[in-house]
């Protein structure tokens, strides 16, 4: 009796989920691209029976074009198997809205290789590197973003290159060099892709690969030892491995410190507000499908594969199934402005939702005057 008292709770909550998140979708979006696949309406089911006239839109939309005819159809079979998996993390994650993206023509594991980066073993922290001090948390502000207080870039994109990790570096030390100078600079990615190689793998279990992946707190040792990071238009990003061509005289922000933040998520919002934007990690499984919301999934797993920038958090999240809002993190991505909301990525704030907080790194600028 028990067990079906369980199941029947389960399958009551399930439903009120479908019911929100139908009604949250008419809301936020008319895009058909959308609509054709996180509705739970008859019409949606149907509208996936001409998946050929949707990924028509989708290739329209972002420009796809395919070599061959082969390739083509290749892609479509993709495609359809990917809009699939948005209507399972629709189900999965009611609080987000899941559909066709940038990467809906792309597998899992090719979307992993060219997209993500973040090295997977659990590496040994640099020297240099400290477990930042405790901080008061009593008085923090409610609702914080850094992109309302100048320190944060427009959104970058990374390409089909694994360098995710240099993204979440820079961002971090762009916010830093703001609050140290009072200038925003946008800074070389490009540079910590084609120079920062060397280390000694048997002390740091892995070093940083360009392409092939990396770890913030890595690129953040290479800044302290060749000095700091040229801007972006002096050393402009590529998104492929190249020649290192570094050039010291064009330092435009250095790192003087950088600190490992504990897992505790209120210690994180409080260095966030003191510090400027965290490089973070996470377990971006739901991110290849995520259109907007706040992302809180039943399950995600803790193994970090994606480094992006938390820029701030809010208090007022949406949330179809328990009566309170749900608090977020709002992060900044790599992938464009034409992923997720406007480039950036909200996730469940209070729980390490998807390794959010297993992964967490300040910097501290010294005072550079860019050039």
């Amino acid at each position: 009796m028990a067990s079906f008292s369980l199941l029947f709770l389960s399958l009551t909550l399930l439903s009120s989920a479908l019911a929100s998140t139908e009604s949250f979708i008419e809301q936020v979006s008319d895009d058909p691209l959308i609509r054709q696949v996180v509705s739970d309406s008859v019409e949606a089911v149907d509208q996936l029976l001409h998946a050929e006239h949707h990924f028509s839109l989708f290739k329209a939309k972002y420009g796809k074009t395919y070599d061959t005819q082969e390739e083509h159809d290749y892609r479509f079979s993709v495609f359809k198997s990917n809009l699939r998996r948005a209507k399972r993390n629709q189900l999965l994650d009611p609080s987000a809205v899941h559909g066709v993206t940038r990467f809906s023509d792309l597998t899992p594991d090719e979307f992993e290789k060219s997209y993500l980066g973040l090295h997977k073993r659990r590496l040994k922290l640099p020297v240099d590197a400290h477990k930042a001090p405790d901080l008061p948390t009593n008085n923090l502000p409610t609702d914080f973003d850094w992109r309302d207080h100048g320190a944060v870039t427009a959104v970058k994109d990374q390409g089909s290159c694994g360098s995710c990790w240099s993204f979440s570096t820079t961002g971090s030390l762009e916010g830093a060099h703001y609050l140290a100078t009072g200038e925003l600079v946008s800074l070389s990615e490009q540079q910590l892709v084609d120079c920062d190689h060397e280390c000694d793998p048997e002390e740091y279990g892995s070093c940083d690969a360009g392409c092939d992946g990396g770890l913030m707190n890595n690129a953040f040792e290479y800044a302290l030892k060749v000095g700091g990071v040229q801007k972006e238009k002096d050393y402009p990003y590529t998104g492929t491995n190249g020649v290192c061509k570094f050039d010291k005289s064009k330092i435009a922000a250095s790192v003087s410190n950088f600190s490992v933040v504990s897992i505790d998520e209120d210690q994180i919002a409080a260095n966030l507000v003191k510090y400027g934007p965290l490089a973070v990690g996470i377990n971006a499984a739901w991110m290849q499908t995520y259109i907007g919301g706040v992302s809180c999934p039943y399950i995600c797993g803790k193994h970090l594969d994606h480094g992006v920038l938390l820029v701030g958090y809010g208090a007022a999240g949406y949330a179809p199934i328990r009566l309170k809002e749900k608090p977020y993190w709002i992060i900044k991505n790599s992938w464009g402005e034409n992923w997720g909301e406007n480039g950036y990525y909200k996730i469940c704030r209070g729980h390490n939702v998807c390794g959010v907080a297993s992964m967490v790194s300040t910097v501290t600028a010294a005072h550079v005057t860019p050039q």
